[in-house]
């Protein structure tokens, strides 16, 4: 008979409320199980210290004999220093899907687009604004001429 040491829920709607027991692993997760060897209330505070309590001795003894605790449990034993757990990691679980990348691509290209037309926008502003700047001396010439001969 294999054993594991898992969550049992218990509580009203919305409000859970975890046994840790150590039951076999065919059984249903609220039937019958083996032992009660601690309690877990999510409800809690993560700094409370009756978020998770255990019967360090029992679990040792269980571990000690063959029994497999669920991924949650584990995180908990592990946090109470009991049992080792070796930190799972999964980079590809951020990476976004197929169609998320071509979107950001897209976008990525449209953004491009856009500076390089601003830029050429912004040289033939510069191109324009530098044309009239040379041809500026002789327009002020001009007046200068209609002046004296205003005057005279």
């Amino acid at each position: 008979m294999s054993v594991s040491i898992r969550l049992s829920r218990g509580g009203a709607k919305k409000r859970p409320y975890y046994k840790i027991v150590v039951a076999n692993s065919r059984a249903p997760r609220d039937g019958a199980y083996l032992e009660q060897v601690g309690t877990y209330n999510p409800v809690l505070p993560k700094e409370d210290e009756n978020r998770v309590r255990l019967v360090e001795d029992r679990v040792r003894y269980w571990l000690g004999v063959g029994a497999q605790p669920t991924d949650r449990v584990a995180r908990m034993l592990d946090k109470a220093g009991i049992k080792e757990r070796a930190a799972s990691v999964n980079p590809t679980k951020a990476e976004p899907g197929k169609k998320a990348k071509e979107r950001a691509e897209d976008r990525a290209t449209k953004v491009r687009e856009a500076e390089e037309a601003a830029a050429e926008a912004a040289a033939a502003a510069a191109a324009a604004a530098a044309a009239p700047a040379e041809e500026a001396p002789a327009e002020e010439a001009a007046p200068e001429s209609t002046e004296e001969s205003t005057e005279a």
